[in-house]
């Protein structure tokens, strides 16, 4: 298998609805599982929006894989650290693109220690993560609204 052309820019009005469109997607809902409480609010997924690319403390990139809108990539102050998140729809799953983007991301965002933070249970995510630095430093529970319950999480951190 060939690695995708995975490239970073700034968000475009344009990604917008192909980001909304994975939002729709109910298995990378269940895996991710930190989502809006109504993914298919369009009014709150704008609003959103428009609160992550203002905020300014937050860094926010689209992923490009083989020039297509693959997802995003950003970071966000959150209880004092930084910590950093992204979303990949699901047609550009298990082709390393994840990986690729983040750590395209990390070297734009050189501020740390980073943290990240993944359900226990997201083998996929976890391994991004530890591919790209991230160790785990604790765990956590919290409601998530993509699985309408209580669920364990790793939080991970990047030193370096």
């Amino acid at each position: 298998m060939t690695a995708p052309d995975v490239r970073l820019r700034a968000v475009e009005d344009a990604d917008l609805p192909v980001f909304f469109g994975h939002l729709q997607d109910p298995e990378a809902i269940r895996m991710a599982a930190f989502t809006p409480a109504d993914p298919s609010d369009g009014d709150a997924f704008a609003a959103r929006w428009q609160r992550i690319r203002t905020h300014p403390t937050g860094i926010v990139r689209t992923i490009l894989a083989d020039g297509q809108v693959a997802g995003h990539v950003a970071s966000y102050e959150s209880g004092g650290d930084t910590e950093v998140t992204y979303w990949l729809g699901r047609e550009h799953w298990g082709r390393g693109v994840a990986t690729l983007a983040l750590r395209a991301f990390l070297t734009e965002v050189t501020l740390r220690p980073l943290r990240a933070r993944a359900v226990q249970d997201n083998a996929a995510s976890l391994r991004v993560l530890q591919r790209c630095g991230f160790r785990v430093c604790g765990q956590d529970r919290g409601f998530a609204n993509g699985r309408g319950a209580e669920v364990a999480e790793f939080v991970l951190v990047l030193d370096e």
